[in-house]
Formats: C-alpha cells, structure tokens, sequence
C-alpha cells in the first residue's frame, strides 16, 4: 500500500509540485478511501478554481468516498478521531483548512485550541491517515496582514501535524523527499544519470548491462538499481540460478522498413523519452522492489492541456473522437503539449507456462511454437511488429508450478522475476525506446490471471474466466470447467494467507505475470507508457499497485479484447478501452494492430496549424479563378493548344476503329 514503517503521513510540497499525486498513488490500492475535501467552494465567478476543484474530482477512482468539510474546521477532527482501523483516510489539504478556520465567519475562535485537537487526533488515529499541506516556509513574508496570518497558521499547523505523524514527506519538482523516513524504510541513493543509448538490436549478456558502468560510477560504489546478476553481486536466489541471473534475451529486428518519421524532432527537453529512475531503496546487493515505492507520475499539466489544444486545430467535425484520450494520454508522459508519435517501439513476448488445472485445454507445446514462430518472424505477432517498425523480444518466463496444490513461484523465483522485467524495461530505456507493448503466450495465463483478479479485486473466477478454444476453433466447456475448478481451489488454499503483491504473484500470479509486474515497474521508473493488450498485462497492473500506485497512469489499453477478467481490470485500473475490435490473434497483436490508429492521432496533433480563425495560417496559393472575358485566352508564355483540323470531309478515327464525328470530344 505504501512506505512500510507509517501509519499516518504528512506529504508537503509547493504549487504544483506533485504532492496532491505523489498521496493519491499511496492509497491507491486500498480497497476503499475516504478523501477529505477541506477547500471551500470559492467564488462563483472563478472558472479557473472551478476546473481546478473538477480536476482534482475526476482524477479520484470511483470505488473512493468524497467528505466536505469546509464549512466547520472542527468536522475535520472529528472525521479523523472516528476513522476506525480498517479505514484509510486522505486529507486535501490542510492550507484549505486554515483557510476557513481564519474566516471571520468562524471567528471567534482559539485557532491555537483547533490546531492542538487536529494534532492530538492524528497522532491517535487507527485509521491509514494521509494528509496534504502546502509548505509556505520557504516563501517571502507576505506584505498583508491576512497574508502573514495564513503563513504563520499554516506553519504553526504543518510542525504540529508533522510532529504527531509517522512519517513527513516533501515534494519538489515532482520528486519526493522523506524529512521524517518511516521506521522500517531503506537509505536512498540520489538518482543516476541518463547513460548513453545502446543500439535497438544489440543483444545484452550476463554481467554487461548497457548503462552499468555510468550507473555505478553515479551511485559511488553502491551496486547499481538495473544491474542484476552481476558477477560481482550476491545471487538472491538460494541454491541454484534465478532468472535474474541469466543474460537478456536478444533484441529481434523487424523485417519491414519502418515508415519515415513524418513530424519533425521537437525541441530540446520536449519528452524526456528516457529520464532516469527516480531514487529507489538500496541494500548492498541491488534493487530492492517493495511496496510503496516513489516512481513517477505523468504531467497532470500538459495532457489536459494538448487536449484542449485539439479544440484549436483545422479539423473538420467533431475531430478525434475517442482518440481524443491518446493525445492527452502521450503528452502527460512526454511531458509536452504537443507530444510526437511512438517511433520507436518494443514488443516484450512473455512466455512461460502454467502446469495443472491452469492449462486445461490448452495443446502441449503449443505456446513454444508460437515463441519459436516469434523468434523466427513469423507468425501474426511479429507479422505486426514489423509492419509498425517495432522490435521484438521473446522472453522466457519461469515455469510455474500447479497453483491448485501449492505456490506457483517459490519467494526467491519471484524477486528474480520482478527484478528480471524491471531490468528489461532499464534495457528498452537506454536503447531510446518510445513505447513498450506487452504480450504474453503461455498456456494457462488467462487461469492465472483471473485468480489474480480474484485475490486483489474480489471478482468470482467464472465470471472473469473467459471460455476455453480448442485448437480446432471449437469451445471446450470441460476444460473451461476444470480451469474453473483450479482456480477456485487454489484461493480456497490461500484463503488466510497475505493478500500483498509479492504473496499474490508467488501463490498464484506464476513467471510470466511477475516479469510483466517488474516490467511496469521499471517502465514507470524510467517514463517509458505501456500499451496493454491481454489478461497477463492487466493482472500485472493489479499486482502492480500494491507496489507503485504510480505504474497504472504509464498504462494505455487500445481494446477490451471482449475478455471479461480484461474489462473487470481496466474498470478497476481506471483505464477506459479506446476500441472493440475483438481480434484473437494472441495478447499483444491487438494493440500492434491499432497502434497506427494511435500514431495518426498523435501526428494530426502535431503536424496540424490552427484553425484560421484562432489566428492560423490562411491558405495561400488556392486563389479562385478570375472570370475569363468573351473567348478562353491562354497564357502568353505558354502555347496555344487547339483542336486538329479534320483532314477531309470523312471521320477522323484516333487510336481505334470507332469514328469520332468533328462535333465529338476525343477523350
């Protein structure tokens, strides 16, 4: 959920800074939230404070509960003193709280008296309590005297508030500090910098990680966040070589040419495509993935913003429909209002197989073929990949164990795992890619992962379980039976065990779905988007918030895939399916089929002026035509081109046997 060491946190920060985000995404797996709302409604002439207040609105998921407290300051204390122990509160923020408790309307009144009582129900609250504040201390003294009122009891109630709490956080830029580390947090490393990019094919090998010796040099000696199984590092798997340990599978080239960029660079610092991770906890021996930790969030700013520039633009109709949601959805992870296409691509195929009650129905076999067929450049999936110009990776997941007798992944398999996709994220980030598309291909994934689902969304197998195909087209209700049955036992086996992330994937999500969780992770870490397309890509988004809340806004679902465990996902995800193609051509192809739909959106985006009228270019060189005079005049540079004589009193045939009179065009 979040930090492990906190129970109640004070998250500061400036205007603009992330801080409202950075507290969201640390309760954002909780399976219900009551946010406290403390700003008053404001004047009704103030649109900008309106769309302000409507931002914050529609950015809460729909499973979260909204509580007013503007019109009495001491509501507050009283909604944080009756929070029970299975409550989680998020408070938003405290400057809206002092801002009514110094209303003359609630005057008089002992602000010292509230501040004190606000402190005192914090520091006893069983509740998981997050609270936002601004942090004024580090502006100039306002020159009013109701400005210097607000700064000294808003800082007056910051130091108390922070004082009561657990932990204290400060948020700058985006990037979040700890002023008070929770008890069982790590030290942190300062962040490394951008190493230099690698080509796109290259293959990588054991112990030679692309960015290792900048990143190594950058952290002082302390073993590097993406180098994992190194020569000179512990193996974290005991007894015997973990899949961290083996080299990263060999990049496939496309064998198509990829199409010609067709929207010129943008400017320097426009979408920092490969920004480095942010700092992440550290031990001796590497990255260490646990829940709660401070990856990135999108640019709140600019995907509003280049959908409202859509508004702008020379199009006819309505414009870009639901498409409207891939520009805004690229221009906050680029960071820009005016984002460019993905042109740079990797397809990441996970394999790995489920054994048991899984992967009933499924032909022996079956999934290596397609792998192999991959590898090969053959098949629907790299047929795809090529025509978008994007490379391929094939990569091999651990085999996961029967789920229905015991766990899929022994604990060791699933930190080597996580860490795994984490470092083939790292891998596409430094080879410059744009856009990761995640895909799967092992038999029994959909089984997996719709007991993932039942575990972290409290869903019913049958209804997530889509029905079982045969390798003749046909539904095979028995298998789908038996799948059925292996789900249901295996949450029966896990009922009393801990429903976090790591348990989740170790007894039930299996190889592939723990690299998929570790490859949205670092994927977020570095501000490379993820296209989504399938069961494994949207159960590793589940598992995934229990460790970084943040990794769900770096995801994008182009289709549903008319998968009912894939809609359930998405609805709690908070990503909304752009199409309904219903293709069956494996995970992944669905989205490298609609992928040239997205990138034609995004290059209208960019490339289109202005409507004239919002002061666009006016058209030039497309004058109308001057009426001629009496008679057709030609051009004094150019020759006169009349009709030929007949050459007698006969037809005149041209080019065929058909006559053609004097009165009858030719053409």
């Amino acid at each position: 959920m979040s930090v492990d060491g906190w129970h109640t946190l004070l998250v500061l920060g400036g205007i603009r800074s992330g801080k409202s985000e950075f507290a969201e995404s640390l309760v954002a797996d909780a399976p219900m939230v009551r946010y406290v709302a403390t700003a008053p409604a404001g004047d009704p002439e103030d649109t900008e404070w309106a769309i302000r207040l409507a931002s914050h609105r529609a950015r809460r998921p729909g499973s979260w509960t909204t509580e007013e407290t503007a019109t009495d300051p001491g509501r507050l204390v009283e909604v944080i003193a009756a929070a029970g122990p299975h409550d989680t509160l998020l408070v938003d923020d405290l400057g809206g709280w002092v801002t009514v408790l110094l209303d003359p309307a609630h005057q008089p009144a002992d602000d010292t008296a509230t501040v004190a009582e606000l402190a005192a129900a914090v520091r006893g609250s069983e509740a998981r309590l997050v609270l936002v504040s601004p942090e004024v201390g580090l502006s100039l003294v306002p020159t009013t005297p109701l400005g210097r009122a607000f700064t000294d009891a808003l800082g007056a109630t910051n130091r108390a508030v922070a004082d009561a709490c657990d932990a204290v956080a400060l948020v700058v830029a985006g990037q979040t500090a700890w002023l008070k580390p929770p008890a069982a947090s790590l030290p942190t490393v300062p962040a490394h910098p951008p190493a230099a990019h690698a080509p796109a094919d290259a293959p990588a090998t054991a112990g030679a990680h692309p960015a290792g010796a900048a990143t190594a040099a950058a952290m002082g000696g302390v073993h590097a966040a993406n180098t994992v199984g190194t020569p000179s590092e512990p193996r974290h798997a005991a007894g015997g070589r973990g899949v961290a340990d083996v080299a990263l599978p060999e990049v496939l080239t496309p064998a198509a040419t990829p199409p010609p960029a067709t929207t010129p660079a943008g400017p320097a610092g426009a979408g920092d495509w490969a920004a480095p991770t942010m700092a992440l906890p550290m031990i001796a021996t590497g990255l260490v993935i646990q829940p709660g930790m401070e990856l990135p969030m999108p640019d709140d700013y600019t995907g509003p913003q280049a959908v409202d520039r859509l508004a702008t633009l020379d199009v006819p109709g309505a414009g870009l429909g639901v498409l409207e949601q891939v520009v805004g959805f690229a221009a906050a992870t680029q960071g820009t209002s005016t984002p460019r296409p993905w042109d740079t691509v990797r397809v990441l195929l996970l394999h790995g197989d489920h054994e048991g009650g899984a992967s009933a129905g499924a032909v022996a076999g079956e999934s290596a073929r397609r792998a192999r067929q991959a590898r090969a450049g053959r098949g629907a999936l790299a047929r795809l990949a090529a025509e978008n110009g994007a490379s391929l990776q094939v990569v091999e997941a651990p085999t996961s164990a029967p789920f229905e007798d015991g766990p899929a992944l022994t604990d060791e398999q699933v930190d080597a795992a996580l860490r795994y996709g984490w470092r083939l994220a790292e891998q596409a980030a430094d080879a410059g890619v744009h856009l990761l598309v995640l895909a799967a291909c092992g038999a029994g994934a959909e089984a997996a992962a719709a007991a993932v689902l039942a575990a972290t969304a409290g869903a019913e197998p049958p209804a997530v379980l889509g029905r079982v195909v045969n390798d003749q087209g046909e539904i095979d209700d028995n298998a789908w039976m038996v799948r059925c049955a292996a789900v249901r036992d295996a949450l029966h086996r896990t009922r009393r065990s801990p429903r976090e992330a790591k348990d989740v994937l170790a007894e039930l999500g299996g190889g592939d779905i723990a690299t998929a969780t570790g490859v949205l992770l670092g994927a977020t870490a570095r501000r490379v988007p993820v296209l989504l397309d399938g069961p494994v890509g949207t159960a590793a988004g589940m598992v995934s918030r229990d460790l970084a809340g943040q990794a769900r806004h770096w995801c994008l679902l182009p289709d549903h895939g008319g998968r009912p465990g894939v809609r359930l996902a998405a609805d709690v995800l908070g990503l909304t399916p752009l199409l309904d193609l219903r293709l069956d051509l494996g995970e992944g192809a669905t989205a490298l089929a609609a992928l040239p739909l997205l990138r034609s959106a995004l290059t209208l985006a960019a490339t289109l002026p202005a409507h004239p009228t919002l002061g666009g270019e006016q058209d030039e060189g497309f004058a109308e035509p001057t009426p001629a005079g009496p008679g057709p005049a030609a051009p004094a540079d150019e020759p006169d081109f009349a009709e030929p004589e007949p050459a007698g009193p006969g037809p005149t045939t041209i080019g065929s046997d058909e006559p053609v009179s004097p009165g009858r065009r030719a053409d």
